[in-house]
């Protein structure tokens, strides 16, 4: 699998990405790199524990990785949960429940695709 066919599987945007990463090679070491990134686990187990001001912040940085990186759905997904979660909104437990279904079925697809893409490689 190449990085523009991984991008096409994730709904990424490879020429948004590459126009702040301008080479394959950095933008594979972090999109590899993206697999490290604890903010998932944190906004799931955050959620679990019902701790929503650790879930904002976990999410709210979930969704600057995926911008950065330009992983499309995945950071509108993550956007759409963050702004739930934001203090002062009315945080519905139903709402945030069913986007971070969302979220999480995005986050599966993408990092099951970066695994593969890292094994191809």
């Amino acid at each position: 699998m190449t990085l523009k066919e991984l991008y096409k599987e994730i709904e990424g945007d490879y020429d948004d990405v590459m126009s702040r990463l301008p080479s394959d090679s950095l933008i594979k070491k972090f999109v590899i790199k993206f697999l490290d990134d604890k903010s998932f686990e944190l906004l799931q187990s955050s959620l679990e524990g019902k701790n929503l001001e650790t879930a904002f912040r976990a999410a709210h940085t979930l969704k600057g990785v995926c911008q950065n990186l330009s992983f499309t759905k995945l950071y509108k997904s993550s956007e759409t949960l963050t702004n739930f979660l934001r203090p002062g909104q009315i945080q519905e437990e139903d709402v945030i429940q069913n986007q971070f279904a969302v979220v999480k079925q995005d986050y599966s697809k993408t990092a099951s695709a970066i695994k593969e893409f890292a094994q191809d490689d």
